[in-house]
């Protein structure tokens, strides 16, 4: 089911939303070569609670899993998204990292991701960064009332083709608000003019996850990664279709 959420409703999608965008943004400052995406996601937690929200990955459950351990997901170079935070894995100079993180408070939700470099980055990990974050805000733009599903799509999905790149098969942006993940999905390619219409008061999590060397991905458990090894890199915001443009909800 596809909701409108009330004034009352979009007042707490944007107080969680609202975390999420300050926590990307203090993350920016930590990300550096001898971190762990423990350490990230040690910070995180603290930040988000301390603020009155809940990690809303933490505990998260799919059939056939372990509940996700994190509160980040941290997808490190060619890691797509769902990366799980670990001791083990320390940042070195010139990796990218994707993280992804939602928020729950006052039973609403929240989600949004940002792909960083660590230390200086080659040149093409800096194009397909910008590239992808280009690719989000195309969706945006075209996430307008009485457009279609189909319509950002479509946008995202030529945008992404004319840098050369591909976006990740079968990995969605979706509703979100009163749950976690709700309809409609969002995919990434697709037609225009096709697919639900879009609403005033409808919520989305819209996210670009875009690779360098092919479409095709590998799943080991709750990790998605780029078949062929090559980088990948991941935007989202959470966004309010209105009467006028799409606000951004996931800014500080």
């Amino acid at each position: 089911m596809i909701y409108l959420k009330s004034p009352s409703e979009i007042a707490k999608i944007r107080a969680a939303s609202r975390i999420i965008g300050e926590l990307l943004d203090a993350l920016e400052g930590m990300i550096k070569p001898g971190i762990s995406t423990w350490e990230l996601d040690a910070f995180a937690e603290s930040f988000i609670r301390e603020r009155g929200g809940r990690p809303a990955f933490k505990g998260y459950q799919i059939p056939g899993l372990k509940p996700f351990p994190g509160t980040l997901c941290t997808s490190v170079n060619s890691g797509i998204v769902h990366g799980i935070p670990s001791r083990e894995v320390i940042l070195a100079e010139g990796d990218i990292i994707g993280i992804d993180v939602g928020v729950i408070k006052d039973a609403y939700y929240g989600d949004a991701a940002r792909t960083y470099g660590v230390g200086t980055i080659h040149s093409e990990a800096a194009r397909l960064m910008q590239a992808t974050q280009k690719a989000l805000e195309i969706g945006i733009s075209a996430a307008r009332i009485d457009a279609r599903v189909g319509d950002i799509s479509s946008a995202i999905g030529e945008w992404i083709h004319s840098c050369g790149y591909y976006a990740a098969d079968d990995l969605t942006g979706h509703g979100v608000g009163r749950e976690l993940h709700e309809e409609p999905q969002i995919p990434n390619t697709g037609r225009a003019g096709y697919g639900p219409r879009l609403k005033a008061g409808m919520t989305l999590a819209i996210e670009p996850m875009v690779n360098i060397g092919t479409n095709r991905v590998i799943e080991k458990g709750w990790e998605f990664f780029v078949a062929d090894g090559s980088l990948s890199a991941h935007f989202e915001h959470t966004i309010l279709i209105t009467e006028a443009e799409a606000e951004i909800l996931t800014k500080a």
